[in-house]
């Protein structure tokens, strides 16, 4: 049962712009709008904000729980996320198709843009951590906050399209490919130290 006598706005603030910066949804803007051209156009801004919402409920009750069932920790975990951003990141800055383009704004909803993308690894894991500090009712308060975010920007993906304009967005989106890049990077070599013990 929820109480909401937990309930502190200070608290709600704090995660809520914790996970805005980990999330980063106005820095995704480019690789969004890429994946938009690639699934014909259209991505499912409601399935999309619903899978990355779930995505961080889950990890928030049953974050560990999950992975161990499935025999997974949270290094490999952010190993394998890791992977998935480094390819989107190199079709940015090289222009190499890596994943195929199926037209299907379904499947690309929630593959890779809610996950790793929106609820990545550094988004899921970051949750875990809030609950050291944070009461649960306040970090789901602050992931729902965030799903409205979420939903805004993915509606705006087209708009967005329009005010960059062709070039505006070749150069943005390589230049937040290499920064993809590197985030992958970063993720990949702090969780591979432990990797498989």
């Amino acid at each position: 049962m929820i109480d909401f006598g937990k309930i502190l706005i200070k608290e709600i603030i704090t995660i809520t712009f914790t996970l805005f910066a980990v999330i980063d949804m106005l820095g995704s803007i480019p690789v969004l709008v890429t994946l938009q051209e690639k699934m014909g156009g259209h991505i499912k801004s409601t399935l999309a904000t619903l899978a990355s919402g779930a995505f961080m409920m889950l990890f928030l009750f049953v974050g560990k729980e999950f992975l161990n069932i499935l025999g997974l920790d949270v290094k490999s975990f952010a190993v394998a996320g890791s992977i998935v951003i480094f390819i989107i990141g190199l079709e940015m800055v090289l222009g190499i198709e890596f994943f195929k383009s199926e037209g299907n704004p379904k499947s690309g909803s929630v593959v890779p843009i809610a996950f790793p993308l929106i609820a990545g690894s550094g988004t899921l894991t970051t949750i875990m951590s809030l609950k050291a500090n944070f009461q649960d009712i306040n970090i789901f308060i602050g992931i729902l906050i965030n799903m409205v975010v979420i939903y805004v920007v993915l509606k705006s993906l087209k708009w967005f399209g329009k005010i960059l304009g062709p070039n505006g967005l070749m150069v943005v989106r390589k230049f937040f490919g290499v920064i993809l890049l590197a985030i992958a990077v970063k993720i990949f070599g702090t969780n591979i130290q432990n990797f498989g013990r």
